[in-house]
């Protein structure tokens, strides 16, 4: 089954176009775990547990692990994941985006090592730095196109004078992702939720890429404009909406994870409310 097959299914099964983020900081746990890198394992996964009938996908972030030597907790809570979610995709949130021999071996890492269904991926190199991760039959890769923070303008929003119809740079990135170099037929965009306008603009250049959006929730990005803007439809790509702080950290205490759960259902209800009025 490839990512876009899981997606789709992990979509209709939990009635969902939310990921939950798993970006683990362990001074913001709750009391009981709270301070101790050792504990990332078990506060990721009493998440996952809490939130697996909601959403569509998962979304590691390799960095919140890496920082605290825990790439072996991550390990474990892919193999958690596997167990006791199967039926629901992992993205791999690594946004690499190196060439040749060092892409042939984050692709290892990634689709090897950890298993992930997809990765986020950053083409500033070209198409050199995708092709890599396009040899694993079936696995996807998110291209980072137009992102959230202020700092994106300084090449996403820019022109390419010497490229026809001069394009700015995200649109530029959302036609080779819809044409060329999806060679696999998995590749899809990151478009952050903030900007609503260029969500739209990326899916009239991209209508069948998967859009994966994060934003949504602690940075500010609007739930119910972002799913009009993607436009989300059995003609059409599908959209992921990430939520990652709003529900990790919905709840201090003991029922950590019982909060997380109530702040993701909402934040599920909320995306589907304003798929039926759109």
């Amino acid at each position: 089954m490839t990512f876009l097959d899981m997606l789709r299914d992990a979509a209709t099964q939990n009635n969902s176009m939310l990921c939950v983020g798993l970006d683990p900081e362990p001074t913001r746990f709750p009391a009981s775990l709270q301070g101790d890198p050792h504990k990332i394992y078990d506060f990721c996964a009493a998440i996952v547990d809490a939130t697996a009938d909601l959403v569509c996908a998962f979304k590691p972030q390799i960095a919140y692990f890496a920082a605290h030597g825990a790439e072996d907790q991550l390990e474990r809570l892919m193999q958690h994941m596997r167990a006791n979610a199967p039926h629901v995709p992992v993205i791999l949130d690594a946004k690499r985006g190196d060439i040749g021999s060092t892409a042939e071996q984050y692709a290892r890492e990634a689709f090897e090592r950890y298993g992930a269904d997809a990765v986020t991926l950053s083409p500033f190199m070209g198409f050199d730095s995708v092709e890599p991760y396009l040899r694993y039959p079936g696995k996807g890769a998110f291209l980072l196109c137009r992102t959230s923070n202020p700092g994106g303008d300084d090449f996403q929003n820019q022109r390419l004078a010497s490229v026809d119809g001069q394009p700015l740079l995200y649109e530029h990135i959302a036609r080779l992702a819809q044409g060329p170099w999806n060679k696999n037929g998995q590749l899809g965009l990151v478009v952050g939720a903030t900007y609503p306008a260029e969500i739209e603009r990326v899916r009239q250049i991209a209508p069948t890429l998967p859009l994966l959006i994060p934003g949504v929730g602690a940075q500010g990005g609007d739930a119910v404009a972002t799913v009009r803007a993607g436009r989300p439809s059995a003609a059409s790509g599908p959209i992921i909406v990430n939520s990652s702080r709003a529900i990790l950290y919905a709840g201090s205490g003991a029922d950590f994870a019982d909060a997380a759960r109530a702040a993701a259902l909402a934040t599920r209800d909320q995306l589907n409310a304003a798929l039926r009025g759109y």
